[in-house]
Formats: structure tokens, C-alpha cells, sequence
């Protein structure tokens, strides 16, 4: 399936306008149009995008060289990622998530909680091997001291002051709050003032509640998710954005969840970039239980990247690739279906690798250089908020 599909997707340097004009016009007139209005840059809406969420054939490999000319009219031929360390300071968690093989209870015998030095020890290793970020995020213990958050940031940043702390996703906050009993746009504020440089869009899953609740019920809501980003927005404390599909969910959620990403972005301006998240299920509860699907489909795969360049059009501009997740393979052909960055070297990767994927825990800038220039198109490193560090032309 992947050849077949990938085979008519070639690199955007070997088609020309007038070969893809002439894909769209073989297209039944409604998809043709749909397509034909992304080319010429009007923002699809719901109807629009549920129409392409359900493209097969010859109709998805039209909509996957629509994003692809869509990304290089939008953002170039640059592909960027940034070096950067995951640091996950304890897998142990009272929320008992069935996506998910990361966590553990207090007594099991491989729970770790690390201590504020041994992540600030974990941040100067990262910055001495050329790091310019830390994601710090981990389970929810039970009884967590609510300012234990503050003490880890002051902690990194007392240890290494120039590295970009990107911390904390939005049930980790609700978290903090409950645990202090601050309000939200207070909490956020210390935690800014301490040295949260950004924060993971992360927690996300899918924007919808009653697919929250048939995957995790203790998860925070649609409201609490969207109510934390958008304070942390406006308190100039930036995010990204993600969505997990593969599981329980249909494309009409992906569509209408990728709009919701469109409208906060519409009104603050906050997210740095979109990342789609394939649910790797092989580890988790909620998969074998059969409650959901083994994952994405390699089609919904390049769909769902392309999805994303196409309706977050004019707004979010740099779409992900999540490498540890797709494998080698399948991230080439995002970035030719759309995407236009590879994500972080990340050093240490343990919730996927958990989950049951296999394509490893750290990738070199050199190998991310490999990949990129295989497609014919130009590395760059970037920092967390997109700012190219140095271009590999």
C-alpha cells in the first residue's frame, strides 16, 4: 500500500503545476473542488475537510500532492528539527491512562522518581552535548507536592540558565493547580517566572469527550485542555499542538479537532507547530483489551499529515513529524505528504518506546541531515520556537 500510494508522490522538484492540475481534474467534481480551493489558499471548513478525511486511491494520492505543494509554497523546501533531550523525572501516575505503557504505581518494581538534581544533572549533560532544550513532563504521582513543578525548574535553570525549558503538559498543570489551589493563570505565571520557557500541547489525544472518556475517564476535559493553553498563550507562554489518531476515534474527529486547533490559534496566536501522533498500541490496555484498532493505517497516516497542512493553513504553518513513532519509512513520506519538520533528537525517548515502538530513542543531527537531504530538500536546526540556528545547505 505505501509504494502504491507513494509511487504517483513524487518529489515536489519532478512534478510540475500542470501534471497535478491534471491529477485533480480526473477527480469526481466535489473533491476536485475542495482541492482546487486549497491550491489556491481559501480555508476549507468542516463539510470540506470531512470530504477529504474520507479520500481513498486516486483521491488521497491527489490530496497528498495538494499538502505537499501547499508546504513548499508555505514554508519552503527546509526541513528543520532541533536538538533536544526528553527528560520523563518519574513514570509513576494515579491516572492509569489505557493508551498508555508508561506508567507505573508506586510499589511496582520499576517506578522511578528522580530527584531535582538528577534532572538538573540530565539538563547540563543534554546542553554539553548541544542541546538547546529540555521537554521535562512525567507521570502524576499521588500526594505530589503542588510547587514540586517551580523546584524543577529553578533547579535546571540554576544548573544550566541558557537552556529552553519546554515543561509540563496541560493535566500536569490542572494538576499543579489542584494540588496548590492557585488559580490557573497564577500558577502559570510562577511557573513562567521560574523559568517555563514553553509548554507541550501534549494531553491532547482527541479533542472530543466523549472519545476522552472511552479512552482515559480521569483525563482532564476539552474545556480544561483548551482553558490552560489558552491562559498560557496569553501570558506569552507559547505551546505546541498535537493530536493522538489510530485508536477509537473516526475522521470526522481528526477534522473537527484540527479546527479547534485553528480557531485558538485564530485568537492567540500561540502555537509553534502541529504534531500528529500515531497511537502505538502494542503495550497498552486499552488495545489489548480490544477496545481499540492496532494503530494507523499507513494511508491514515499521509492523510492525517496532509489534513493538518491543509486546514491549519494560514495559521499553523509547521506540521511534525513524530520519527519514534513512524519508523524511517513512514517519516519521508510525511514530509512529502506535508510535514516540514522532524522533531527532536531527543536523546532519551521512553513513553513510545513503552508503547511498543521500535524506531529507537535518539536519532544525530547527522542522521536527521541523511534523511532530509534524500528528499532533495535543505536540513536546518532549529530552536523550540523556530528560529533557524544554523542552515546545512
Amino acid at each position: 500500500m505505501t509504494e502504491g500510494i507513494m509511487s504517483k508522490v513524487a518529489p515536489a522538484c519532478e512534478r510540475d503545476v500542470e501534471s497535478l492540475e491534471r491529477r485533480i481534474s480526473r477527480l469526481p467534481i466535489d473533491i476536485a473542488r475542495i482541492l482546487e480551493a486549497a491550491v489556491e489558499g481559501r480555508e476549507l471548513g468542516l463539510e470540506e475537510g470531512l470530504r477529504l478525511a474520507r479520500a481513498t486511491g486516486e483521491e488521497l494520492q491527489a490530496l497528498i500532492a495538494v499538502a505537499d505543494r501547499v508546504r513548499r509554497e508555505t514554508v519552503g523546501d527546509i526541513v528543520t528539527y532541533v536538538v533536544n533531550r526528553n527528560i520523563n523525572f518519574t513514570n509513576i501516575c494515579f491516572v492509569g491512562c489505557s493508551f498508555c505503557a508508561f506508567s507505573r504505581t508506586p510499589k511496582e518494581r520499576d517506578a522511578y522518581a528522580l530527584t531535582l538534581e538528577q534532572v538538573a544533572e540530565k539538563a547540563a549533560e543534554a546542553w554539553h552535548r548541544g542541546a538547546t532544550e529540555v521537554c521535562v513532563q512525567g507521570g502524576l504521582p499521588p500526594n505530589m507536592d503542588g510547587f514540586f513543578y517551580r523546584d524543577l525548574l529553578r533547579a535546571i535553570k540554576s544548573r544550566v540558565p541558557e537552556i529552553h525549558i519546554h515543561a509540563f503538559s496541560p493535566m500536569e498543570i490542572v494538576y499543579g493547580v489542584e494540588r496548590t489551589g492557585m488559580p490557573l493563570r497564577d500558577y502559570l505565571l510562577m511557573l513562567k517566572e521560574n523559568g517555563l520557557d514553553t509548554l507541550p500541547g501534549t494531553a491532547a489525544e482527541i479533542l472530543d469527550d466523549a472519545v476522552r472518556w472511552q479512552i482515559s475517564r480521569q483525563k482532564l476535559s476539552v474545556a480544561q485542555w483548551v482553558e490552560v493553553i489558552t491562559t498560557a498563550h496569553e501570558l506569552g507562554i507559547r505551546s505546541t499542538c498535537t493530536m493522538m489518531y489510530g485508536h477509537v476515534e473516526t475522521p470526522e474527529h481528526w477534522v473537527r479537532h484540527l479546527l479547534l486547533l485553528r480557531d485558538i490559534q485564530k485568537r492567540t496566536g500561540g502555537f509553534t507547530e502541529f504534531v500528529p501522533l500515531g497511537f502505538v498500541p502494542w503495550n497498552t490496555v486499552l488495545y489489548k483489551l480490544g477496545k481499540a484498532r492496532p494503530g494507523p493505517t499507513v494511508e491514515e497516516h499521509l492523510k492525517v499529515h496532509a489534513l493538518a497542512r491543509l486546514l491549519l493553513r494560514g495559521w499553523i504553518e509547521n506540521i511534525q513529524v513524530s520519527w519514534v513513532k513512524l519508523g524511517r519509512a513512514l517519516s519521508q513520506q510525511c514530509l512529502q505528504a506535508g510535514a516540514n519538520d522532524y522533531g527532536g533528537t531527543l536523546m532519551e525517548e521512553n513513553i513510545s518506546r513503552l508503547a511498543g515502538a521500535t524506531a529507537g530513542e535518539y536519532l544525530a543531527p547527522e542522521e536527521f541531515h541523511a534523511r532530509i537531504r534524500e528528499l532533495g530538500r535543505i536540513p536546518a536546526e532549529r530552536t523550540t520556537t523556530y528560529q533557524i540556528r544554523r542552515l546545512f545547505a
